[in-house]
């Protein structure tokens, strides 16, 4: 193929615009249509031609039995909003679709099961950062590294603690996310994570028995692998497996049971406290719990549709589909809408290799574009300085006052919180949206750090006027941080991928967010020496500002959109998106919000065809 043609294979065609941006309606009000249409490809064809085409697929692929299921479900995918028009459907199927339609939260106990088991994945590492981050204050004493008050004897001692810690993020971005690929291809999504969870329960049993820090460094170095070649797959498992109206809640469970390991691991650090010399390695053992169980749990789970489907098991991955919605005419309907959008993404995939997947994320408009987005909101996960807390708040409470004791039940009110305040995202993710859950709580975030920063400099008064506005500030920052940037970015990063692309997408998002989560994990310990604890909490409050705007000049809304509906939210070039943001969403915050004006709302970008054609129709 010479060169001319193989650019133009690629170009991605821009979705048409809309003359006439906005609409009066009978009261006298202005409702906004979108200047780009979320298409549903099977409304290119007749009604006819869609029940053939959905017939043959499943005679085609050894599901002959349900050839009529599927043409019923074609007719329901192509209309999904309408489908009590389908006259050729069943009462029982049309009572199935209306239930799910009212039920938001409505599935059967397989797909709870799955998703829950897998956000337990999640708590491992949560508990592997409170267990580290109890550890730091024994185990350099232990290793000779520090003294009993926990002082550095020199800076060297200091890069070391920093390497130790670091060490499982920097693997897990530069080797655990590499191998998500092959992994997935030959061990399929359940296998790949039982392989991780064995590594997972190994290596935190591995730390514990460590006689030196070489040695506790060498087993957080494999364990970096597991977490990272898990980080990449679970979300995607997840992702796969969930309904769109609730994907973002249903693969949020990752966020909620990091939290939850976290808290938990400040349990468990607060729990072994008193056991002497040993504290340390219970601390970092303890890790191996939750890995432990999603071991044995995932057996139990089906493997993922949309992996058998990918891999030409079409009838295999039906059934994996029926033991996952509530009826047989909503798997259908779900099954078929993922294999024709797939059947798209085929087209325009440059490569089966591993390398020209993994180059496509870069090359690709489409790809490259929700590349922008998930690396945005993963990078921002780090830049809004969330893992300094995480990696070393028992540190930076005793070194504000507190006893190792209270900056352990400190760091527990941290883990707390967390967790408290990530339930009501469950709620918002799929109705406010990621976009704008990440919009408004980054400048919160800005404040309460550089608060709690600039609390640090006060050094009179009584012990309860210096600690407690630093708590105070931390912990308003955590609040902010779990109502946004925390449950958004894995799972943003984990549907943002068309399913060719998926793994390495999602490797690639991973790489970016541990990489530099063992940067930050690397350079604070030095950076506190050098900066003071005040500069340093200054600098992670800029950069949450730098990350406020990358946000919003890269991350387009997913909410409520199939993983296939997505192919055309980023079919919108960039410098369109941006644009459009600049010069028409930015000035209508600014008015309607900042001065209050009763404006009308201006033309969203994207919009979902159904609801086009029902401003239209009204």
């Amino acid at each position: 193929m010479d060169k001319t043609s193989s650019t133009n294979s690629h170009d991605e065609k821009i979705p048409a615009q809309t003359p006439e941006p906005e609409l009066a309606d009978a009261a006298g009000r202005r409702q906004s249509v979108a200047l780009n249409i979320v298409e549903n490809p099977l409304k290119r064809f007749s009604r006819e031609k869609t029940v053939s085409d959905a017939q043959a697929f499943a005679e085609s692929h050894d599901m002959a039995e349900h050839a009529a299921l599927f043409g019923r479900a074609a007719l329901v995918a192509r209309e999904p909003d309408k489908f009590e028009t389908v006259t050729e459907l069943v009462q029982r199927e049309r009572d199935a679709l209306a239930y799910e339609r009212d039920h938001k939260w409505h599935g059967p106990f397989m797909l709870w099961y799955s998703i829950s088991l897998c956000a337990i994945g999640a708590a491992t590492q949560g508990w592997d950062q409170t267990g580290s981050n109890g550890a730091n204050l024994s185990f350099p004493t232990e290793f000779g590294l520090a003294n009993e008050k926990g002082e550095f004897y020199s800076g060297r001692d200091e890069w070391v603690v920093g390497v130790v810690n670091a060490i499982i993020f920097l693997t897990a971005g530069l080797i655990g996310a590499f191998i998500v690929d092959p992994l997935n291809h030959y061990f399929g999504r359940r296998g790949e994570i039982f392989i991780t969870a064995c590594c997972l329960t190994a290596t935190p049993i591995g730390s514990g028995f460590a006689k030196s820090w070489e040695g506790l460094f060498a087993a957080r170095f494999v364990m970096g692998i597991g977490i990272g070649a898990k980080n990449a797959t679970v979300p995607i498992y997840s992702a796969e497996m969930a309904p769109a109206r609730i994907r973002g809640a249903l693969v949020m469970f990752w966020q909620l049971w990091v939290v939850a390991g976290i808290f938990l691991g400040f349990c468990a650090n607060v729990i072994v406290k008193d056991t002497g010399d040993i504290s340390w390695r219970l601390q970092l053992g303890s890790a191996f719990i939750p890995s432990f169980l999603l071991g044995i749990g995932i057996f139990f789970c089906p493997e993922s549709p949309r992996w058998l489907m990918k891999h030409g098991q079409h009838a295999k991955g039906f059934r994996s589909m029926m033991r996952l919605r509530a009826d047989p005419i909503i798997a259908a309907r779900d099954f078929y809408y993922s294999n024709v959008i797939y059947e798209e993404e085929i087209k325009v995939a440059r490569g089966s290799g591993y390398f020209s997947r993994l180059w496509d994320c870069f090359a690709v408009p489409r790809i490259r574009r929700a590349n922008y987005g998930a690396s945005t909101v993963m990078i921002a996960q780090q830049m809004c300085g969330i893992n300094i807390i995480s990696f070393y708040s028992s540190t930076i409470f005793r070194n504000v006052g507190y006893t190792a004791t209270e900056a352990l039940y400190a760091s527990l009110g941290y883990g707390a919180i967390q967790v408290v305040s990530t339930i009501p995202t469950l709620f918002l993710i799929d109705t406010k949206g990621r976009r704008t859950l990440t919009l408004l709580t980054f400048p919160g975030m800005c404040l309460f750090l550089l608060a709690a920063g600039l609390s640090l400099l006060n050094t009179t008064g009584n012990r309860a006027e210096k600690i407690g506005p630093v708590v105070l500030f931390v912990y308003l920052f955590t609040i902010c941080y779990s109502l946004g940037e925390g449950p958004v970015a894995f799972q943003y990063s984990a549907e943002v991928f068309p399913t060719i692309q998926r793994e390495q997408g999602m490797a690639w998002a991973v790489c970016i967010n541990n990489t530099f989560a063992g940067i930050l994990s690397l350079t604070f310990p030095r950076m506190q020496t050098v900066m003071t604890p005040t500069g340093a909490f200054g600098f992670y409050a800029g950069l949450n500002l730098i990350a406020w705007f990358m946000i919003f000049c890269f991350v387009r809304e997913t909410k409520q959109l199939t993983l296939e509906e997505l192919d055309q939210v980023f079919s919108v070039p960039t410098k369109h998106f941006i644009s459009h943001e600049l010069t028409v969403s930015l000035p209508y915050i600014f008015k309607r919000y900042i001065l209050r004006r009763k404006i009308a709302k201006p033309p969203q970008i994207i919009e979902k065809e159904e609801k086009v054609e029902d401003v239209l129709a009204k």
